[in-house]
């Protein structure tokens, strides 16, 4: 009986090696079709990519054709494959396996394929496009790569941030470089007793004078607030272009030019004080509410330091 059982064993395995050997140039061949219509898969996407990028307006939607019909080149190799390496095999057996598993594979991969779509109506719909500049929730950052899963950002200060595509198609994202222009403020502070026509001219000077500062719209200075100590002048500028470091280099000439301006033609420049009292709570009266007054004894000099 044992001899049988052994036997049979031995046939199936021999069975399992004669198959195997027989499936091997079915598998060779399979791995070949696999990898040419991948390299085709690569092919197709590049020449997309590259006609994509000739023409701005088409950039991302070129990017998602060839992402996608690069997926479906591969997909399409992947079944090609399958049926030379084994001819019993059928695509509509694989689509009626994936239908019934499809509500679970959905529940699964969830997340994975609300960013992907997420991702594909980004590209489609451009709020933002690769190089421009974004604020989203605490990043900032030039856009490098949007890709199906998520955004990648570069920040200013040289690190990578990878943002999910769901949270950005369903959050609020702020595009810097959306447009060829952009406006600049700042808010001076003079003194009550300051001529505020003269410092609005004197600030427009420094304003028009600047080689950075578009003509249109014109540069503006208005009066915004009275404020405790100051009366407060806002200026109001315009630069081209309007990304990040030509921001900051521009405030930044702007406020050194119009804080020496003012203080050269007498202009004041206030700050808030404080004056602190200190009491040492050894008086005679401490404790009397009706014999003192802001902290100190009544009818007698304090010394206040500050």
């Amino acid at each position: 009986m044992e001899d049988i059982s052994l036997a049979a064993a031995w046939d199936k395995i021999g069975n399992m090696l004669e198959y195997s050997i027989r499936l091997i140039p079915n598998l060779i061949l399979g791995i070949i079709v696999f990898v040419i219509f991948w390299i085709i898969a690569r092919i197709f996407r590049t020449i997309v990519r590259k006609i994509a990028q000739t023409r701005k307006k088409s950039r991302n939607v070129g990017l998602v054709f060839g992402r996608l019909a690069q997926g479906g080149i591969i997909i399409l190799g992947i079944l090609v494959a399958a049926t030379i390496v084994f001819p019993s095999f059928q695509p509509a057996d694989l689509l009626n396996t994936l239908g019934i598993g499809g509500v679970a594979i959905g529940f699964a991969f969830r997340d994975v394929l609300q960013n992907f779509l997420a991702g594909i109506l980004i590209l489609l719909t451009e709020p933002f496009q690769i190089d421009d500049q974004i604020v989203f929730k605490g990043f900032e950052g030039t856009v490098e790569r949007i890709q199906t899963r998520a955004t990648i950002i570069r920040t200013y200060d040289g690190r990578r941030v990878v943002i999910p595509n769901a949270e950005l198609f369903t959050n609020s994202v702020t595009v810097n470089t959306a447009h060829e222009q952009r406006r600049l403020q700042y808010d001076f502070g003079i003194g009550y007793g300051d001529d505020i026509a003269k410092t609005k001219r004197l600030i427009l000077e420094v304003l028009n004078g600047n080689e950075d500062i578009v003509n249109h719209p014109a540069p503006e200075v208005l009066v915004v607030e009275l404020a405790d100590c100051t009366i407060n002048l806002r200026a109001r500028w315009w630069i081209n272009p309007p990304n990040r470091a030509e921001a900051l280099d521009s405030r930044d000439r702007v406020l050194e030019e119009v804080c020496n301006t003012l203080v050269g033609h007498g202009i004041d420049l206030p700050f808030p004080t404080q004056q602190i009292l200190f009491h040492d709570q050894t008086e005679e009266t401490d404790g009397d509410r009706t014999r003192q007054r802001e902290g100190w004894p009544a009818g007698k000099v304090a010394m206040d330091q500050s």
